[in-house]
């Protein structure tokens, strides 16, 4: 008899993200096999190169498990999938000292995640600041600590356990902020420097990681920020999808899933086409061209600006629709203006027919 359906859903997810790991991983050690090392590349080609192993190294891949349902779940399923293949898998949890007993219930994750026979495994205590108010704080002290830790291992892939109904939650989060089709598409499957972060369960909904921890006897915390109306996501999560399935029937959050996963798809071919773009309407000297760029569709010309705000020194983070609407305007509702602060210390104004970006 097999094991359970919640249970066996979950174990082929990351079996095919792991087998993606070793993919890359065997790839990537082929490359560096055939690429000579600089020293005996000056020796010249008398020389005969080092003999290498015709195995590479076995990749690490980690779980950032905050004790929580999903990432309980993913971590089971890491643990059991790894085991049979060529994978070493570990654990991180991050501490972000937000709550009385972060530091003992991280502690526990670290015992129950050495018990599933996870090696490396390490709780991280992180600072959370402020910027940007508490959950993108947040956020951005655990990935600085997962970024880190991955580094610090030398770890090929670090899973995360975000569920389709996760995705759904960004979906309708990005569309509040109508910041555009990007912000639509949600969380990709990769991300990260080299698709270090692996998300198996986009295509899995909250229920069946928690029915799998269920069945498996895995003990889970349920976070009470989680049910916090304080924070948006926790009241979106419980009070406004219940009530978009209510009036619109279910299937929401499914059909959420699948418009990120559309709005991804048109995204990257966007930004393909604007980076093609931005090399066309540039001068010899390099700079914007504004008659160029009016000449392009909304769409890529917007883009072409992102791009030069965020090289000028804009942080991605902080440079919204409005700054880019704004820096627009030089192109197409030119009359004199004078130049547009972004963040970041960057001033992007029109002079003689260019758009200059630069530090102000």
């Amino acid at each position: 008899m097999g094991p359970h359906p919640a249970v066996a859903a979950i174990r082929l997810a990351v079996r095919r993200v792991l087998h993606d790991v070793l993919t890359e991983h065997t790839r990537s050690a082929e490359h560096t096999r055939r690429t000579p090392h600089p020293e005996l590349a000056e020796a010249g080609a008398g020389r005969q190169r080092a003999a290498l192993p015709e195995r590479p190294d076995t990749p690490l891949v980690l779980v950032a498990c905050s004790g929580g349902a999903d990432s309980m779940a993913l971590a089971s399923a890491l643990a059991f999938e790894a085991r049979k293949l060529d994978v070493r898998a570990g654990g991180i949890t991050v501490d972000h000292g937000l709550q009385d007993g972060s530091d003992t219930r991280a502690a526990e994750v670290v015992d129950r995640l050495t018990a599933m026979r996870l090696d490396p495994v390490e709780s991280v205590a992180v600072q959370v600041g402020q910027e940007g108010g508490p959950e993108a704080a947040a956020r951005d002290a655990r990935y600085a600590a997962l970024d880190a830790a991955a580094e610090r291992h030398g770890a090929a892939a670090v899973l995360l356990g975000h569920t389709r109904d996760d995705q759904a939650e960004t979906v309708l989060l990005g569309l509040a902020r109508g910041s555009g089709i990007r912000s639509l598409s949600g969380m990709a499957a990769a991300s990260g420097p080299a698709g270090r972060y692996r998300r198996p369960f986009l295509q899995l909904d909250r229920q069946t990681a928690r029915k799998a921890c269920l069945v498996q006897s895995l003990p889970v915390w349920d976070d009470p920020h989680n049910i916090d109306p304080a924070y948006t996501r926790s009241r979106l999560r419980h009070e406004g999808l219940p009530a978009l399935e209510k009036a619109l029937g279910k299937g929401v959050v499914e059909a959420l899933a699948r418009t990120a996963q559309l709005s991804r798809d048109d995204a990257d071919a966007l930004d393909t086409w604007a980076a093609e773009a931005d090399r066309a309407v540039r001068d010899d000297a390099g700079r914007l061209e504004c008659a160029k760029l009016y000449a392009l569709p909304p769409a890529v010309r917007r883009r072409v600006l992102r791009r030069a705000a965020m090289e000028a020194g804009s942080p991605a983070g902080s440079l919204f629709a409005r700054h880019i609407e704004e820096v627009d305007r030089l192109i197409t509702g030119w009359r004199g203006q004078r130049a547009i602060n972004l963040p970041g210390r960057v001033e992007a104004m029109r002079q003689g027919g260019r758009l200059v970006i630069r530090q102000s």
